[in-house]
């Protein structure tokens, strides 16, 4: 089953194009990672696939063929960005029952075993936790709801390093425990890098390259060759970012074996993500 379809995708403001005739197919059970720059369309894309806005052209449809934002996957799909949804004059506790009365799903000992594991104080208000704390708490609520598609837009900004590694950790327990799928956006590529199977890289308004990141590191190499022969380089690979240093020369591109003459290596997601975003900002 996929989780995301999408066709000629588009989504327009006013005279900007958000998104232009994208086309994805996501299979379920990955961890995916949305890259691009700021203005990209990333944000767009995972407010579509919540439902919170509706596609200018196109098609889009998640977990199976789903509208998004339908009765049928309503349950099925939580969101969340960097403007957490918490009510901050509430206690955690409070919260938390907040929470069970507005979700038809629920999961209560997963939260509060989660939040122990953490050590928010159940009787702490929101509003004084801190930000690392806030961004725990309203990811702990997400998913409670035991959603089969989680959306993550930057939520974790305001979380310390090691914080963002324990809570990574706890997706991907979610992951492999629920079959939980993930699309995270994000701009620490380090961090993605260590949980995503899956890549995603968004560039003005465009889907630039959407593929497992075993088949992308498998089918792409860094290349090093003299510079007097970098002119001549497309025509035996097709290149994706090539730049001189020098007499030396270093390239991107998508083949599994040097040309003669050249030096190749294995890339690393990082490395991919950064030479598709290259290639579109030359």
């Amino acid at each position: 089953m996929n989780v995301i379809e999408a066709s000629q995708l588009s989504k327009r403001y006013r005279h900007t194009w958000a998104l232009r005739d994208c086309d994805l197919e996501v299979p379920a059970g990955h961890v995916v990672a949305l890259i691009g720059p700021n203005g990209a369309g990333k944000t767009t894309l995972l407010r579509l696939l919540a439902g919170l806005t509706t596609p200018t052209g196109g098609d889009l449809t998640v977990l199976g063929g789903h509208r998004p934002g339908s009765g049928a996957v309503r349950d099925d799909v939580s969101y969340l960005d960097q403007q957490l949804p918490l009510y901050r004059d509430l206690r955690v506790q409070d919260m938390l029952r907040v929470a069970a009365d507005m979700n038809r799903r629920w999961d209560h000992c997963l939260a509060k075993d989660r939040l122990a594991a953490w050590d928010i104080p159940p009787r702490r208000r929101v509003g004084k936790l801190s930000g690392g704390q806030q961004a725990r708490l309203a990811l702990t609520l997400a998913i409670a709801r035991r959603p089969r598609l989680l959306l993550l837009d930057e939520p974790l900004a305001n979380v310390d390093p090691l914080g963002r590694v324990d809570v990574m950790a706890t997706l991907m327990t979610s992951v492999a425990e629920d079959g939980l799928s993930v699309v995270l956006s994000s701009h620490v590529l380090a961090e993605l890098e260590r949980v995503a199977n899956y890549l995603i890289v968004v560039s003005r308004g465009h889907v630039q390259v959407a593929a497992t990141v075993d088949s992308l590191l498998d089918s792409h190499r860094a290349l090093v060759g003299p510079a007097e022969e970098a002119g001549r380089l497309a025509e035996h690979v097709p290149v994706i970012t090539l730049s001189r240093t020098g007499r030396q020369a270093q390239a991107l591109a998508r083949t599994t074996a040097a040309p003669s003459g050249w030096a190749g290596r294995p890339v690393t997601m990082e490395e991919l993500a950064l030479g598709y975003l290259r290639e579109v900002a030359s």
